[in-house]
């Protein structure tokens, strides 16, 4: 038999092994398709970033045709839910047991102060304990102030005295929905835990199970072994993708304004990452509890926290961004983001997949490294 015919046929059945092992186990079909469903329904109904119908208490101590017009504004708004109190001490009671998260005190001389230069005539009071809240809905508030504010200048024909009018312009996300922000960036964390959980325990699963030493007496080479174990994961790998891409754009209605096969060469070069990764340390733990433990701590938590999935990495102390960039999904998650809501941007698509080719190569070539058929390895 000709080398290359050898080649291939071992390479065939060291992938059909691999490939029934995986459809022998139900809890690899699990994470790859089960788990995504379950994460996506999670993140897209039940974790939110908006700011929506928040509880608001509106005082008014002189009640006229302004107050009455500036109320029918929140009312109208579709980030609040006003509740009238009679007095800013009832007020202050519902605050302070969380019935309303937030205050806008109008004083009897709201109407005799309205417009006059440098002078607020309302009062603002937010709940400060969620600060990320606070900051949204003290924004809400100030726009839905601001607009009124113009309406009433020129209904009444009054010059709005303002050094600035700002007029302000969403790009990528006009709906301003964080279910389009989050719902890509899950992506990358269902396949760092489908590429790196499952591929960590692949190895130390045939050292426990003593197949390891059947294995080495065969003619297949370390190559042909690492690549008849990562073949099959990589292909459930990119169905578990092809699913949660499918969820996010018929049943999230998120856009995907860049290129499919642009988003799926980067998902594959992604999930490579995460299989070099996941074999890496299979290759060093030889033990399925430890290799799938320390999966969790090294990929998937650096993947939910430090990526930019949820925060903003920006706003992270400077020592933190820099230990960012030895995360891989950092990268994956800023390709997703673009390619979901802002298009085929190709400097940011071509640099962070740089990174990813760097690092797929780095996390391959040591498990290629670290794996020895032998048994003192």
């Amino acid at each position: 038999m000709k080398p290359g015919a050898a080649k291939r046929m071992r390479l065939a059945g060291m992938i059909r092994k691999e490939s029934l092992q995986i459809l022998r186990d139900p809890s690899s079909i699990a994470i790859a398709f089960v788990m995504p469903v379950v994460l996506l329904l999670l993140f897209g109904y039940g974790v939110s970033l908006d700011a929506r119908k928040v509880p608001l208490a509106m005082v008014v101590e002189q009640p006229d045709a302004s107050t009455a017009s500036l109320i029918g504004a929140f009312r109208h708004s579709e980030y609040f839910e006003p509740q009238s109190f009679d007095s800013i001490q009832t007020a202050q009671q519902a605050f302070d047991l969380h019935e309303v998260f937030g205050i806008v005190w109008l004083r009897n001389d709201f109407s005799r102060r309205l417009l006059a230069e440098g002078d607020a005539p309302i009062g603002v009071i937010v709940n400060g304990v969620d600060a990320n809240q606070a900051r949204i809905t003290g924004g809400y508030i100030q726009g839905v102030w601001q607009a009124w504010l113009a309406d009433y200048a020129r209904r009444h024909g009054v010059k709005l005295r303002a050094p600035v009018m700002l007029e302000p312009r969403i790009w990528f996300n006009a709906a301003v929905r964080s279910r389009n922000f989050l719902v890509p960036g899950l992506i990358a964390v269902i396949m760092t835990l489908i590429g790196a959980m499952l591929t960590s325990m692949v190895v130390a699963r045939e050292w426990e199970r003593g197949t390891m030493e059947a294995l080495m007496v065969t003619p297949i080479r370390i190559g042909e072994l690492v690549i008849g174990k990562l073949v099959p994961y990589f292909l459930l790998g990119m169905g578990g993708m092809l699913l949660s891409v499918a969820m996010a754009l018929w049943q999230f209605d998120v856009p995907l304004r860049g290129s499919f096969w642009v988003l799926t060469a980067a998902s594959a070069l992604f999930m490579l990452v995460a299989l070099g990764m996941g074999l890496l340390l299979s290759v060093v733990a030889k033990n399925q509890f430890v290799a799938g433990q320390v999966s969790i701590v090294v990929t998937f938590l650096p993947a939910f926290i430090l990526s930019g999935f949820i925060f903003s990495i920006g706003s992270m102390p400077e020592p933190i961004q820099w230990i960012t960039y030895l995360i891989p999904a950092r990268y994956y998650v800023a390709i997703l983001q673009s390619l979901f809501l802002a298009g085929d941007i190709w400097p940011i698509v071509l640099s962070n997949s740089a990174a990813l080719l760097v690092m797929m190569v780095i996390f391959l070539g040591l498990a290629r490294r670290k794996f020895h058929k032998r048994l003192d390895a």
